[in-house]
């Protein structure tokens, strides 16, 4: 994909990854998000903040989603958004709803010229200058587990899972009110610092320890400071253990990249294990790729995968830049080349349509009559 130098002469792309929680936002062809922010909203008629996918009609989720736009090209993109490209790295699984209303308001309220949806786990493959990998994208509500070969999704492949940033905190909160801190002093935000700050991903071997119920020693207690005079325990077990939901019975992370593995051609599957990619916060947290990789040597001994994938080794890449917005950074790279003008849904063609077009819709996937 060559650099498209015509497109940077002029006004450079807009990049956004709007996540569930936290939005990356910056022009394209740079290297790092000029911000990271809240995905919320404030309201223009109450000046309520409200999260952008808490909404309850169409109508109400479109007046969030303008009122979010205002703030980005306003408030941090300092830029009229009239006559921009605008290029949104989104998940190939994205809900129709999200996809219609942010196109809708970016062209009739906003006047965009063109917008380009870049597939999320295609995005991670541009920033590493490969075609085939296994991409696992740990987010806010959940993980999920593309295969991507020769540069096309394997759709069928695809698996979703309870593996996100939230369980974790929810473990993070069982943990610290069963050692008898308030409930009210462990908000989302708090629980996020402390996973960030003092949590890690032990070895598979303490974590097998743990699991057979054998006496460890724990890391030491650490004192959280949480408001002013007010001191909390984070205690050494759950400092060790609060990752553990991760590869647990109920959400696996080891065992849905094995499943996908599954719902691959035999052809495929050693060199997509060969060629894993984790991106996401969650990737981030220390400990947790080796671990992952431990995991996923020991779980294909057993049934049902030692007689479906016949795989012995598996490796993981290392992301370029941090792995919080490698996706956001494959945005910035598609947002760069001629595929801004190759691709995009320009202004005149939504005006002719009025709708997206989609994978899913055949009208998008015919061949014209002749």
């Amino acid at each position: 994909m060559p650099i498209y130098d015509s497109v940077m002469q002029e006004k450079p792309p807009v990049v956004l990854e709007i996540g569930r929680i936290y939005t990356k936002l910056g022009f394209a062809t740079e290297a790092t998000p000029r911000f990271i922010i809240p995905t919320v909203s404030t309201v223009s008629t109450t000046e309520a903040i409200k999260s952008l996918f808490n909404y309850e009609t169409n109508n109400e989720f479109y007046d969030l989603v303008v009122d979010f736009f205002q703030m980005l090209f306003f408030k941090y993109f300092l830029v009229s958004p009239k006559d921009r490209k605008i290029v949104i790295v989104e998940s190939s699984l994205c809900p129709t709803i999200i996809r219609e209303t942010f196109t809708k308001a970016l062209f009739r309220h906003f006047e965009v010229s063109s917008v380009f949806f870049v597939p999320l786990h295609l995005s991670v493959l541009s920033t590493l200058a490969v075609e085939t990998a296994l991409v696992v994208d740990l987010g806010y509500s959940e993980g999920t587990v593309l295969p991507i070969y020769s540069g096309t999704q394997i759709l069928k492949a695809f698996q979703a899972e309870n593996c996100g940033a939230q369980i974790i905190h929810k473990e993070i909160k069982r943990q610290l009110m069963e050692s008898g801190v308030s409930e009210h002093l462990l908000t989302e935000k708090v629980l996020e610092d402390i996973k960030a700050r003092t949590c890690f991903v032990t070895t598979f071997e303490r974590a097998e320890q743990l699991r057979r119920g054998e006496s460890v020693q724990h890391p030491p207690d650490i004192d959280y400071p949480v408001k002013e005079k007010t001191v909390i325990v984070i205690p050494g077990k759950l400092r060790e253990t609060a990752f553990e939901v991760l590869f647990s019975i109920e959400s696996n992370l080891s065992q849905m990249i094995l499943n996908s593995l599954t719902y691959c051609s035999i052809e495929v599957r050693q060199e997509l294990a060969e060629n894993l990619v984790v991106v996401g916060g969650t990737a981030m947290v220390m400990g947790l790729l080796p671990r992952l990789q431990s995991e996923l040597l020991q779980d294909i001994k057993f049934s049902p995968y030692a007689e479906k994938l016949l795989l012995s080794t598996f490796k993981i890449h290392k992301t370029i830049g941090k792995a919080n917005f490698t996706s956001w950074l494959g945005g910035s790279i598609y947002g760069g080349t001629d595929l801004i003008i190759t691709k995009s849904l320009t202004k005149e063609q939504y005006s002719k349509i009025s709708r997206v077009p989609d994978w899913i819709n055949l009208e998008d996937n015919c061949a014209p009559a002749s």
